[in-house]
């Protein structure tokens, strides 16, 4: 009997097939947390609150970015499926091309 897949590795399937969407998700939630706590410090200009959100968001994205890719090396290294770059190789190998 098959044993069910742990929280952590489910969340990380979720992640490695929709990785743009994570980053959306992240970044949306950066800007809207950002943005809140901005407007809750009442001595700052407005325009000060709105730059500092987008620069926190924008590290949001780019540690979303890392992590998305460290987690595609990861799946591409140890996954199960195995190495997308030798699949790809040996099915083009395997097959013979003729002049």
């Amino acid at each position: 009997m098959a044993e069910a897949p742990g929280k952590i590795e489910s969340m990380r399937k979720w992640v490695v097939d929709h990785k743009l969407r994570a980053v959306g998700c992240l970044w949306l939630t950066g800007i809207s947390s950002s943005i809140a706590y901005n407007w809750s410090r009442p001595n700052m200009k407005t325009s000060v609150k709105i730059i500092h959100a987008r620069l926190h968001a924008q590290a949001l994205t780019l540690a979303a970015l890392v992590g998305s890719a460290m987690v595609e090396y990861y799946d591409a290294k140890y996954g199960t499926s195995g190495p997308k770059v030798d699949k790809y190789t040996s099915q083009y190998l395997a097959h013979s091309h003729k002049d």
